[in-house]
């Protein structure tokens, strides 16, 4: 189906969610024809975030929004549409958009296997109906869906249109670019020659993938690295958990400014307990770079002084490999929490591959090293 007929379709003139790769043809087409506007399109930091953007713009209008997301961010919607959607609360409306990633018998990562299997079974227990949007739905068929919704929408029931693998196409071209010039691959080859034999912590999407490569390329074992595949937005906390733990080992974080955003509340924690040990380096494209390009927030934040305020003793910006590589050797050698904002250009290698080895395997390697590294904390 055309993403053209698809908004027409659900009709609704506000949308906000955080983009999915799925969706690409719907975040595309927003951003074409709204770009961010607060009255008709929202990129949101999480998507319990954007659930509530929309709750607030239906208590001031009395209008359905729409909210997108990837079916990985079912999780952070569990509380608000329970607590908060939900009839038996306050009865707010909103039509879900739900990438399908790790749909039965469709290949996938492990990250989305799991998830994909109980997508539909979460939208069920959560009292929410839903429609398969697949490749050869109709326009028509869409309509009929939507009209049998209508009583439930009013009633003050939620809905989700669950998109499979391609079902949306446009047409249409959006590029997205920063202008900065560092490349983000680049950027991981300066922090991994930088940490040496250090534990690597890096987060969700094509940065842990970059890594992966960067030490095949290197003949560098994998082992010095957790490659947190899901769970984005924590790939902090696993690195503080394992910092508290390995006190006298330098730890180091690659995270990215979508991932940043989505946690946010992580930094207040992790400055709160200030290991001297964590390295946290926030790459900074100010995009949904691996989903596709649309932008974040962060382009406009000023990181360092939110880290700063969160407790952490030393933060900068970098966008230069000289400036990056001296903060780096700094940070190895800095006996105190560390955060270096490294802003980057947008955009990869297009023939990235992915890990070879599984997330099983990948967690057993890197449990072993940190066992042979210093004891626990007493």
């Amino acid at each position: 189906m055309k993403v053209e007929q698809f908004v027409e379709t659900i009709g609704a003139d506000f949308y906000t969610g955080v983009p999915d790769s799925q969706l690409k043809p719907l975040c595309d087409y927003l951003m074409k024809i709204y770009g961010i506007d607060p009255m008709h399109h929202l990129i949101a930091a999480n998507e319990g975030n954007c659930t509530a953007i929309a709750a607030g713009y239906h208590l001031a209008t009395g209008r359905i929004p729409v909210v997108y997301m990837q079916n990985s961010g079912e999780g952070n919607i569990i509380n608000p549409a329970a607590s908060l959607l939900n009839d038996k609360v306050y009865a707010i409306p909103v039509i879900f958009v739900i990438g399908w990633r790790g749909e039965p018998g469709i290949h996938d990562e492990p990250q989305h296997i799991f998830q994909g299997e109980v997508t539909l079974g979460l939208l069920e227990e959560m009292d929410i109906k839903s429609f398969i949007v697949g490749k050869e739905t109709t326009q028509k068929e869409l309509e009929l869906a939507l009209a049998e919704f209508q009583e439930v929408l009013s009633a003050g029931k939620s809905i989700a249109l669950v998109v499979r693998k391609g079902a949306l196409s446009y047409d249409g071209n959006v590029a997205y670019e920063n202008g900065y010039g560092m490349m983000r691959e680049e950027v991981i080859q300066h922090i991994a020659a930088a940490a040496g034999e250090n534990p690597i912590v890096s987060t969700t999407g094509k940065a842990s993938r970059e890594l992966f490569e960067i030490r095949t390329a290197n003949n560098q074992s994998h082992k010095y690295d957790f490659l947190t595949v899901g769970s984005m937005g924590h790939s902090s906390s696993i690195a503080l958990g394992i910092a508290v733990n390995k006190p006298d080992t330098k730890i180091w974080c690659i995270d990215g400014d979508g991932a940043l955003l989505m946690h946010m509340g992580a930094m207040a924690v992790i400055g709160a307990n200030c290991p001297k040990n964590l390295v946290h380096v926030v790459i900074n494209n100010g995009a949904h770079e691996t989903v596709g390009g649309m932008p974040t927030v962060a382009g406009q934040m000023d990181i360092p002084t939110i880290a700063k305020a969160c407790g952490y003793p030393y933060a900068v910006t970098v966008d230069s490999f000289e400036e990056l590589d001296w903060e780096l050797a700094a940070a190895k050698e800095r006996n105190a929490l560390t955060l270096i904002e490294a802003r980057c250009a947008i955009g990869s290698r297009g023939d990235l591959g992915r890990p070879t080895t599984s997330a099983v395997e990948n967690k057993i390697g890197f449990m072993e090293y940190l066992e042979g590294l210093h004891s626990y904390a007493d």
